[in-house]
């Protein structure tokens, strides 16, 4: 590689890690540095054929794209060019086309790359009073997420059975794993909305692989079953998950830990239809469990009583209050699935494509990876637990100071990014525990008639004067 590439890679690696208010001096300043992100790259075989939308030049738009309020091609090129006009660099057209077609030239598998690799990184290096009793807490949860109304999206993606073709949408499941540390992502899936296999418990299954010894996985009563927790407890990762509706606790048997507090045997049920007989035989007879009941008092909630499922056995290591609170973090995941899909508009995809779904998809998780770094930083700097900054608040800062971070000189950029996270740790979720609200909107929107027919067809009455 010669020099002036070199430099030029640099120089772009050092605009994408500006855009997130990055400084090598900062905090957990080393979780996303240029050898990762060229790394990336390197592993994807990924070479450059433009000399305006290279593909660090894309990945730093598709960031800056799902990260803006406006998130159109458009917008996108016309905040490039703006940014090399105030760089004193050449014109280029304001035509969409080209960084359409760098987008498409983009692997999936650098941004999932990135994603994991900060997400894991930052975990990596959270302080230990971050943790849970010293481990790592990793939420399961999942969503739909839906898509333009395209040919393509729907043989990928099926819509919903109850909706008319050409009235509804393609949907997709996705599943994250979050960590409950730092709340980053740490893995994540995404599968047809129906369908075998296409549950949530059937696409975790596919991310085994990436736990780690050691870990807990803290999910809710969807996940609790024998086989769920016997594939864990084989790669060594304990479970605290909420009682399967179907299973009932009979606190008078068992060996009693406590008031409300015992452990049982599950015996194994018969072998399930996804699973292939090899793996059956190597599961044990029976499990060995933990099963303890907690009240919820506060007014608002919909459950007054709670039974959770564990394999942390001993009362002494981890208590019955222990549990009930970790249980209870197990809401972060909700809160982190809403900034992802409100905060961050992926609610709504607007790729045409399956491949490019995937892509946008993928960039939402690593820009949201690179706010949980920057948050995590001004907690790190400023003594605080990561999840008491709000989210909202630190991208709003970060899309107020950003472009000034691309302009400030290189021996500036050190006391400008500490400013900006003083900024954000100001930014804190409010107290309010217990707090609970009725799910109704007071504030009357003017609303249209729903569609009935698909839309070419009410165009086409619409011209006739049969429509409405």
């Amino acid at each position: 590689m010669s020099h002036a590439t070199q430099g030029r890679l640099c120089h772009q690696v050092e605009s994408l890690r500006r855009q997130f208010v990055q400084a090598p001096e900062l905090p957990l300043g080393g979780v996303f540095d240029a050898q990762e992100v060229e790394r990336a790259l390197e592993e994807e075989n990924v070479q450059s054929c433009d000399c305006v939308y290279t593909p660090l030049v894309t990945l730093r738009m598709l960031l800056s794209q799902v990260m803006d309020a406006d998130p159109s091609l458009r917008q996108a090129v016309s905040r490039l060019l703006a940014e090399r006009a105030a760089a004193g660099q050449p014109g280029i057209s304001a035509n969409t086309g080209a960084y359409s077609q760098a987008r498409q030239r983009l692997p999936e598998a650098v941004l999932r790359r990135l994603t994991r690799r900060v997400g894991d990184d930052l975990l990596l290096q959270a302080p230990v009073r971050w943790l849970w009793h010293g481990r790592d807490v990793k939420i399961v949860d999942g969503t739909t997420v839906s898509m333009p109304d395209t040919p393509e999206n729907q043989a990928a993606y099926p819509q919903s059975k109850s909706q008319k073709p050409g009235l509804g949408f393609p949907l997709a499941r996705l599943l994250v794993v979050f960590s409950l540390a730092v709340g980053t992502v740490l893995d994540s899936a995404l599968g047809r909305y129906r369908g075998k296999e296409t549950g949530e418990t059937a696409l975790f299954r596919a991310l085994h692989d990436n736990l780690c010894e050691g870990d807990i996985v803290l999910a809710d009563r969807y996940f609790c079953s024998f086989f769920e927790i016997a594939l864990l407890q084989q790669r060594g990762v304990d479970v605290v998950l909420r009682l399967h509706q179907r299973r009932s606790a009979d606190f008078r048997r068992g060996q009693r830990l406590g008031p409300n507090d015992h452990v049982v045997v599950w015996d194994k049920p018969s072998r399930p239809q996804w699973m292939d007989e090899a793996t059956y035989r190597q599961l044990p007879d029976t499990l060995t469990l933990r099963e303890m009941r907690f009240q919820v008092t506060p007014p608002g909630f919909r459950t007054d009583t709670i039974v959770v499922v564990t394999t942390l056995l001993d009362p002494e290591e981890v208590s019955v209050l222990d549990l009930a609170d970790l249980y209870r973090a197990r809401w972060q995941a909700e809160l982190d699935l809403r900034a992802l899909k409100t905060t961050m508009q992926m609610d709504i995809l607007r790729s045409k494509t399956p491949a490019m779904v995937r892509k946008e998809m993928w960039a939402h998780l690593l820009a949201y990876n690179l706010i949980r770094t920057v948050m995590a930083q001004a907690a790190q700097q400023h003594d605080l637990p990561p999840r008491e900054i709000s989210f909202k608040g630190t991208v709003q800062t970060l899309a107020a100071f950003a472009p000034y971070a691309l302009l400030a000189r290189a021996g500036q950029l050190q006391e400008f990014s500490s400013r900006v996270l003083a900024a954000i740790a100001q930014h804190r979720v409010g107290d309010r525990p217990d707090r609970s609200e009725p799910r109704a909107s007071k504030r009357r929107h003017d609303t249209y008639p729903l569609l009935m027919v698909p839309r070419r067809q009410a165009q086409a009455l619409l011209r006739k004067g049969c429509y409405g």
